[in-house]
């Protein structure tokens, strides 16, 4: 590989010790050197512009192998607001795609749908010839098609722990499902086979590139997802890496955790790709009322959800994963979940002493304010700031469940980092936009978009700064995939993954962050994203 040499640059490095540069040299994939002045010779040559560079940004929490099968085969439905629009574009979907077995879509929202209006006769009216299976925004619930509902026996399916099948009141199943019972059901139907899973991690791994991520955590690898990563490292296919948290489940017993996990790390040891962490969803989403809070549910129905896994079993397995070394990631989204992992963790390391494990909590929507605290030294914060804003209809279910009087505390970024809490930022897509720079700008100002029609500011006082959201982004993200050794910041030897942006977010009004355009992305100092507007 020639050396490369990108100059003209203002280049932020993320490095305390050598801060900012104007070229860096790179040879054979890694930085070689940096610094200011005059730019050394190299065979091959980068003119920034004068524009702004920083470390490749790191995604770390993130479904990349779905969402990028959602965009290769399934019916996009984010944007769809009736049932008339619904049956419209599944029926176009499945005419497109005659050669798939089954008909997907992805994104119907939970604001629009839910149990009372989406069911298998609205389905039948797109399509009756396949069957049809299509996940909400958040992918905690699925609806089927009558056809779909026959071939998976779900009619004659019991509810599985933490999962649920919707059944009108003769006790036929409507359509819809919820949590646990979704993947069951998803076995059961027509499969996708590899190359179409390799089809949708090349397109996933596009739409990162474009947008400036150069690393992910995937957030739920089970044996599926690790087959189809190892062989794209193996075949020298990815264009980003890929750290997984393989999935734990209710089923578990501490054995039986550490031994399958332990043979997927044996497996897939990196770099490229590696699993590092043990994945629990300690509760679901407000939106389909399996939110775990310690207090009941403030609107008409009221209620509350359990934890999806007891005290007991949670300490038990959490102990005995951390003592075989794994980092520990708990999707959180009631108060009462989040404790029931901070409870978890702190169990462990009692147990175990502690060691620089990057145990993270991820979501963390509600918390109570005296647990804020007990992050510090225990879990980082992975926080999805998008989400921080009024956005109706869909804030609205989860805000009324939640109560006005504890709004203060649902996506409290500020209070957790001043607190001492580690942090890092992420998207979770394909639930919402990888984008991060429509993130950071939510992050910053609490709001909407300037031209989606913002309402007031979601507790301003809860934002972040720019610094922290680009940090969050680089050193921090590196760090919670276990690979600030030699990425998350520009320096000699660290691998040469960088963006070239096409203006500089330190120094714009936060509300036109959102408008930033990634014009180069490198990853070991090969473009993976070039915009054509850059030469």
């Amino acid at each position: 590989m020639a050396d490369t040499v990108l100059y003209n640059a203002r280049i932020r490095t993320m490095d305390p010790t050598q801060p900012e540069a104007d070229w860096i040299l790179l040879r054979n994939g890694k930085v070689a050197a940096l610094g200011k002045g005059i730019a050394p010779w190299a065979t091959e040559k980068i003119n920034a512009g004068g524009r702004l560079v920083l470390p490749g940004f790191q995604d770390s929490h993130i479904h990349l192998l779905s969402g990028g099968i959602d965009l290769a085969t399934a019916a996009y439905l984010y944007d769809v607001a009736s049932e008339v629009e619904l049956v419209s574009q599944l029926r176009a979907h499945a005419a497109a795609r005659p050669d798939l077995a089954i008909v997907m879509g992805s994104g119907w929202q939970a604001g629009v749908f839910g149990d009372h209006n989406l069911t298998r006769a609205v389905l039948d009216r797109a399509v009756t010839d396949r069957p049809v299976l299509i996940y909400d925004s958040s992918f905690h619930n699925a609806c089927l098609n009558s056809l779909a509902i026959e071939m998976a026996g779900v009619q004659e399916m019991a509810d599985p722990q933490n999962g649920h099948i919707l059944r009108n009141s003769s006790g036929r199943a409507t359509g819809m499902l919820h949590e646990e019972v979704i993947p069951l059901v998803a076995a059961r139907l027509p499969q996708l086979n590899d190359d179409d899973w390799l089809a949708g991690l090349q397109a996933g791994q596009a739409h990162a590139n474009r947008h400036g991520i150069t690393g992910v955590l995937d957030a739920r690898v089970s044996a599926l997802e690790a087959r189809i990563y190892g062989r794209a490292a193996a075949e020298g296919s990815l264009t980003l890496r890929v750290a997984g948290t393989a999935l734990v489940t209710e089923a578990d017993t501490p054995e039986t955790a550490v031994r399958r996990l332990s043979a997927l790390r044996a497996a897939h040891p990196g770099p490229d790709f590696h699993v590092h962490s043990a994945k629990f969803f300690m509760d679901g989403v407000y939106e389909n009322r399996t939110a775990a809070n310690l207090q009941p549910y403030a609107d008409a129905v009221g209620g509350n959800a359990p934890c999806m896994f007891g005290a007991d079993e949670t300490k038990a397995l959490m102990t005995a994963l951390d003592a075989a070394r794994f980092a520990i990631h708990v999707h959180v989204i009631g108060d009462a979940a989040a404790r029931r992992a901070i409870e978890g963790l702190e169990a462990a390391r009692a147990a175990n002493g502690p060691w620089p494990a990057q145990h993270q909590l991820a979501h963390l929507q509600l918390v109570a304010p005296e647990d804020f605290t007990r992050l510090q030294g225990l879990a980082t914060a992975n926080i999805q700031p998008l989400w921080a804003r009024l956005e109706p209809p869909y804030s609205d279910p989860s805000l009324s469940m939640i109560g006005q009087d504890r709004w203060a505390d649902v996506y409290a970024f500020r209070r957790m980092l001043d607190l001492g809490a580690d942090w890092t930022l992420s998207s979770d897509w394909a639930v919402s936009t990888l984008n991060p720079f429509e993130i950071i700008e939510t992050a910053i100002t609490r709001q909407k978009r300037q031209d989606d029609q913002p309402l007031v500011p979601f507790f301003a006082e809860e934002a972040l700064t720019i610094e922290e959201c680009v940090q969050g982004y680089t050193v921090n993200a590196a760090r919670a995939c276990w690979r600030d050794h030699f990425t998350g910041t520009l320096r000699s030897g660290y691998s040469a993954d960088m963006i070239v942006l096409d203006r500089d977010v330190f120094a714009i009004p936060a509300v036109e962050i959102s408008q930033t355009r990634v014009l180069l992305t490198l990853f070991k100092g090969m473009a993976v994203w070039r915009d054509p507007s850059f030469s």
